[in-house]
């Protein structure tokens, strides 16, 4: 819809209406309202723009590409009253650890449904290993991992730190512990589905990222 620059536009903050202790960044320009979507960093222009076109062209949404010094911001036109249903705003990095969480967690619970129990309690086992062996931030025992596969991703209040590399090697190893669970790739093979719980917004940069590394041989 447009790219603007920091001097054409207001930016404050409301209080959310739900959530006493947090504040909403909110944009304003011509009259119009704009909640932060995601923010890349200023070395990832064109990552930026491919979303920003991505949501604008393929969605239809009226979204605005802020060009700052030090980074560039996405923000989804939004009316105020509709605020109480905000995603969150999370950085590009919450929204791959997001995403990859979502995908361990439709594994896991398919693993559950068609293994058995005692198959997903060897899957959290495996995947316990991976991440204490990578050494991942906020994982210190087994108890997070098993909260992190039955957790409500919706209701957590922060995401693991986790930086791109952290993704990266993650997916790579659950596809590696998928196929050995299930002998095939298939559960590869149905991204949208098992990422439908996600926020459109950022199911489209998760795919996005994912359509443009190495990954994508993986998982599509």
């Amino acid at each position: 819809m447009f790219i603007l620059k920091r001097q054409d536009v207001e930016i404050s903050t409301i209080q959310h209406p739900n959530k006493e202790d947090r504040q909403v960044p909110i944009l304003y320009y011509q009259g119009q309202t704009f909640r932060l979507i995601t923010v890349f960093k200023a070395s990832e222009a064109e990552e930026a723009k491919t979303f920003w076109k991505s949501l604008t062209d393929n969605r239809g949404k009226a979204c605005v590409l802020l060009e700052e010094p030090e980074r560039f911001s996405i923000w989804g036109k939004v009316k105020l009253e509709q605020i109480s249903i905000d995603t969150g705003s999370h950085s590009k990095a919450d929204v791959l650890t997001l995403g990859v969480i979502t995908l361990l967690q439709a594994v896991y619970l398919d693993i559950e449904d068609l293994l058995g129990n005692r198959q997903a309690a060897l899957f959290a086992k495996d995947i316990t290993e991976v991440l204490q062996q990578k050494q991942f931030p906020d994982i210190s025992a087994a108890d997070a991992v098993k909260s992190f596969l039955t957790a409500d991703l919706s209701k957590m209040s922060k995401m693991p730190a986790w930086q791109e590399t952290h993704v990266i090697i993650l997916l790579e190893e659950l596809h590696r512990l998928g196929k050995t669970y299930f002998g095939d790739v298939n559960f590869a093979h149905q991204l949208g589905e098992r990422l439908q719980d996600m926020p459109e917004e950022e199911q489209e940069l998760f795919i996005s990222w994912l359509q443009k590394s190495p990954l994508n041989k993986l998982w599509h």
